[in-house]
């Protein structure tokens, strides 16, 4: 089994495991810890588990680069934006938007990273611009998102271009210690923006168990093992790649989303992000076709 194979394999899972994230998030949020605190508390949990085996083995963080640091702690802190999105929009819409950072992938490889680009990712590119156009400016008004909810996923998926372009190119961290970072990019980001979205909660002790034992269980599956996975796959595979591969995060979420929580996407919303989707297709075929005609190993 190749490396590109396992780190693939290991991303679509990933996706696929994100696709039911929002589950906790509004399980959280009806708890109480509303707005960015039950995010706060999720990737606060993680910390926490995370950092005894950080300080036992520091020698994992000594001598890395602090531009590869910094981009693990931007990828968290954009992830903390995509989760508390989930409570102030649509799901599979908030999921759509941060799928269109394969756009900004593109971009950034070729205007600050100076790669080529293939003539099909340009068309990616269009095609992604007119899905956002239809999904956001179907019923009439300007093309852009309209609740915070899609506001944070949109920003989100800019940061994780970025992010992901900076952990290719400058880190090599380990996956354990970089999901610790990871986590902390994004504990302080919601903790940061938890009092400016909600006053604090007010949390009664017989619902401080229930909501400590959820925040545990989500930090240790979604931010320890899943992230420390994708750390580890990230480095391996082109940005543009991981996007394209995290897609199966869409599907899953806008299918729960719908059957758990009965949010329904209009024809304009549905034909705009099936063009995101193919944005994506035609992002990632031409490293396909590369693979396929270089006779194999």
């Amino acid at each position: 089994m190749s490396v590109t194979f396992l780190a693939s394999a290991i991303v679509i899972v990933t996706g696929v495991f994100w696709g039911v994230y929002w589950v906790p998030v509004r399980a959280l949020a009806e708890m109480g810890l509303d707005g960015a605190w039950g995010t706060g508390a999720i990737t606060l949990a993680a910390v926490v588990m995370l950092l005894p085996w950080v300080l036992a083995r520091r020698e994992g963080l000594r001598g890395q680069d602090p531009l590869g640091i910094a981009a693990i702690l931007l990828g968290g802190a954009a992830f903390a934006l995509y989760s508390i999105g989930f409570l102030y929009g649509k799901v599979a819409l908030v999921v759509l938007l941060w799928f269109f950072s394969p756009v900004w992938s593109v971009l950034i490889a070729r205007f600050l990273l100076g790669m080529q680009v293939p003539p099909l990712r340009l068309v990616a590119i269009a095609v992604g611009l007119v899905g956002l156009f239809i999904m956001l400016g179907g019923d009439g008004g300007l093309p852009l998102p309209r609740d915070m909810g899609e506001w944070m996923a949109f920003v989100g998926g800019i940061l994780w271009a970025f992010a992901t372009a900076g952990m290719r190119l400058r880190s090599t961290v380990a996956p354990l210690p970089a999901a610790f970072l990871f986590a902390l990019g994004a504990a302080v980001l919601s903790f940061v923006l938890a009092p400016l979205l909600e006053p604090l909660p007010q949390v009664e002790g017989a619902d401080l168990a229930a909501m400590a034992g959820t925040a545990l269980v989500t930090g240790a599956l979604w931010w320890v093992v899943s992230i420390a996975g994708l750390m580890w796959a990230a480095l391996r595979l082109d940005p543009a790649r991981v996007g394209i591969l995290l897609m199966t995060e869409v599907v899953f979420g806008a299918v729960t989303a719908a059957v758990f929580a009965g949010e329904s996407l209009s024809g304009a919303e549905i034909a705009g992000g099936g063009l995101v989707i193919l944005c994506g297709l035609l992002e990632v075929w031409p490293v396909k076709a590369r693979a396929q005609g270089g006779g194999g190993t």
